[in-house]
C-alpha cells in the first residue's frame, strides 16, 4: 500500500526513503543482484568523452565474475580513446518487463590482444560484429587483432527490484495518486566498499 509523506521526508527523495533497503544481509544482497545480472545479458556501457561528457553504447556481458564484468570488444572503438584519457565506466541494465535495473559504476581496466581470457569469452556470433575481411588476420577470431577487453571493476553498485507485479504496479501508483501517499513497488539497495570486497574473496577475482 503507498505509504503517507513524512514532513520529515518533504526535503529528499521520498520514493528512495521509503523503498531504500539497508537491513538485508549483504549476501542476499549479492545474490539478487548476481540472479538480476545473468538475467540481463545487455546493457549500456557509458564512458566520459573528453569536451562532451558521459556517452553510452549497448554491450553484450561476455563474463560476470562476482560484482566485476568483463567485455569483448573491437579495439578500433571510440569508448578505448575515451578509457585512455578517464577510466570511469558505468554499466547500466534494465528489464523492460518488470522494470528492474542494475547501476554499476566502477574503473575501466583495457587488456591487450594476447589476454587469453579472448579465447575464453569468444564465441562464432563475435563475427557478426566484427565481419572477416578474409585476409587470414582480421577474421572476427580470438587472435584477430582487433579484439581486446574492457573490464569494469565495480567500485558502487546500486538497484533496485520489484515487488509487485504489473497489477500490483498500477494498482499502488493510483492508490498513492488517490491518496497523497508515495507509491512502493519495490526495494532499492546498494553494494559498495567492503561488502564489494567481500564478494570478490568469496566468488574470486578475473584473473588477466
Amino acid at each position: 500500500m503507498p505509504e503517507q509523506l513524512k514532513k520529515s521526508e518533504v526535503d529528499m527523495d521520498p520514493t528512495v526513503a521509503k523503498q531504500y533497503d539497508d537491513e538485508t544481509p549483504t549476501q542476499q544482497k549479492f545474490d539478487d543482484f548476481a540472479a538480476m545480472a545473468d538475467g540481463l545479458k545487455i546493457g549500456l556501457m557509458g564512458t566520459l568523452r573528453d569536451g562532451i561528457g558521459p556517452v553510452a553504447r549497448s554491450m553484450a556481458v561476455a563474463k560476470r565474475t562476482g560484482p566485476d564484468f568483463l567485455f569483448l570488444a573491437n579495439a578500433n572503438s571510440q569508448k578505448f580513446n575515451d578509457l585512455e584519457k578517464s577510466s570511469v565506466a558505468n554499466v547500466y541494465f534494465q528489464n523492460s518487463s518488470n522494470q528492474d535495473w542494475i547501476s554499476v559504476t566502477g574503473e575501466a581496466v583495457t587488456a591487450s590482444n594476447d589476454d587469453p581470457r579472448i579465447k575464453e569469452v569468444h564465441s562464432k556470433s563475435v563475427k557478426a560484429w566484427f565481419g572477416d575481411l578474409g585476409d587470414g588476420v582480421h577474421n572476427a577470431e580470438p587472435e584477430d587483432p582487433r579484439m581486446k577487453l574492457i573490464e569494469v571493476k565495480a567500485k558502487y553498485i546500486n538497484y533496485w527490484k520489484h515487488e509487485v507485479g504489473a497489477a500490483g504496479f498500477m494498482k499502488e501508483v493510483g492508490g498513492a495518486v488517490m491518496t497523497g501517499g508515495v507509491a512502493n513497488t519495490g526495494t532499492l539497495r546498494k553494494l559498495d566498499g567492503k561488502e564489494l570486497e567481500e564478494m570478490r574473496s568469496k566468488h574470486g577475482a578475473m584473473s588477466s
